[in-house]
């Protein structure tokens, strides 16, 4: 696997960069947009500018750089997201009640950050955590977009993040084949040699496998369509009992931000994105869908899931650099043929597109430790009742992703950029 991005120049060089990243996808933003937060799970994207930079100062800069001066008093309490071994974090569901600080109060705080994180990139024994927080950040880079998204889509006025020209003319994709792997016993998990890793990819450890095969791309908007035509929604036989309750409850019947006057026909179903309200695109990944909807799907599809061992076994060949994230500037999946998006282990849309959502809970790998100290909150306070995710998403950061990244969410979310591929 070719080294991320992240290890192949200066430390000082990431830095700015990252930073600089996390600024440039502002841009498109008017004054109130910063502001926003239309539910408990999303942040503002003020915010997110704001506890990026609480990192660099909380962990970085107060313990190591000597008469270090911080930017406010209130702040550490502000932006603290939920590290409570360092204090008593602000009630998440209230963020977007923060007026003030201002906007540029609080681009006044990543500079004043910037300017002291200069002063310790020297310090070998400082880079761990230092690539710690700059992975950080692009995971709320990643947050800020699909925040946004879900707060422009409860606005009628359908807010544009970035427009497109309209989708080509559908042509109906090729044939989901299959790929098989042979069972056996591998090694899992990330190497320390292959450069940084967040704690919850390792140790490494030995998984037993069957033999398995793979759908070579992600499950289309017209197959899924294919699924809701079909009253997929209204047969519980297919879904797991949370998973049905929720449907009940929520009233679901559609992928989130699909929208259809009366579920006419296909041609009518619209989708609002980053790119606007359009309609949805027949040969593109289906997207935003939960743990629930996947697992329903596949189970009507005659299939399951694929566990994340299995996943992480099929990715060890791939390219990940290779993959449709955010850096390409479309912020919505790509149908197959739109990039070089076959892998050279012979799946397709592996990395990037969207997240993949597979049959494994969200627990530690034998022997896993949290790293001392509040940092240790990071990963494995939440590894009970969720669902882990590979591959990636168009707008994760490219280089963000390797084989062994283990994102997770609880099985009914969906606002994140997710997608189905089928296993055997």
């Amino acid at each position: 696997m070719d080294p991320s991005p992240l290890t192949v120049v200066p430390l000082s060089e990431q830095y700015d960069r990252v930073r600089q990243q996390t600024l440039n996808l502002c841009r498109p933003l008017q004054t109130a947009d910063y502001e926003l937060q239309a539910a408990e799970f999303t942040s503002p994207a003020k915010w997110h500018l704001a506890h990026t930079s609480w990192f660099f100062e909380t962990f970085l800069l107060k313990p190591n750089l000597k008469g270090y001066q911080e930017f406010h008093p209130q702040f550490g309490h502000l932006f603290n997201s939920y590290y409570n071994g360092i204090g008593q974090p602000y009630p998440r569901a209230k963020r977007g009640l923060l007026s003030r600080p201002s906007l540029d109060d609080v681009l006044n705080y990543r500079h004043h950050v910037d300017q002291q994180m200069s002063l310790l990139m020297a310090d070998e024994s400082l880079q761990p955590l230092i690539e710690l927080g700059l992975n950080h950040e692009q995971q709320h880079q990643e947050l800020l977009l699909t925040d946004l998204l879900y707060c422009w889509s409860v606005n009628p006025m359908q807010p544009v993040y970035q427009a497109l020209p309209s989708p080509v003319a559908n042509t109906e994709s090729p044939i989901n084949d299959w790929l098989s792997f042979d069972g056996g016993i591998y090694r899992i998990g990330h190497k320390a040699s292959n450069g940084f890793a967040f704690d919850n990819e390792g140790p490494r450890h030995d998984v037993l496998l069957q033999d398995f095969s793979l759908a070579k791309r992600l499950v289309t908007n017209r197959e899924y369509l294919e699924f809701i035509n079909a009253g997929g929604y209204q047969q519980p036989e297919f879904w797991l009992s949370d998973g049905w309750a929720w449907v009940q409850r929520e009233g679901i019947v559609a992928p989130l931000y699909w929208w259809s006057e009366e579920q006419k026909p296909e041609q009518e179903w619209q989708q609002f994105s980053l790119n606007g309200q359009r309609a949805i695109e027949l040969d593109a990944p289906v997207t935003h869908v939960s743990f629930f909807e996947a697992d329903a799907y596949a189970r009507w599809a005659g299939a399951r899931l694929a566990t994340e061992a299995e996943w992480e076994i099929s990715a060890r060949q791939a390219d990940a650099a290779q993959g449709h994230f955010a850096d390409a500037g479309r912020f919505s999946p790509r149908p197959v043929g739109c990039s070089e998006v076959t892998q050279n282990n012979g799946l397709q849309q592996q990395f990037g597109d969207c997240w993949e959502w597979t049959a494994s809970p969200y627990q530690p790998y034998p022997g896993y430790v949290p790293a001392a100290g509040a940092v240790g909150e990071y990963n494995g306070k939440f590894m009970c009742n969720q669902m882990v995710l590979r591959g990636g998403s168009c707008v994760t950061p490219a280089g963000h992703v390797r084989p062994t990244y283990r994102n997770f969410f609880y099985p009914h979310e969906r606002w994140q950029f997710t997608g189905i591929r089928l296993a055997r």
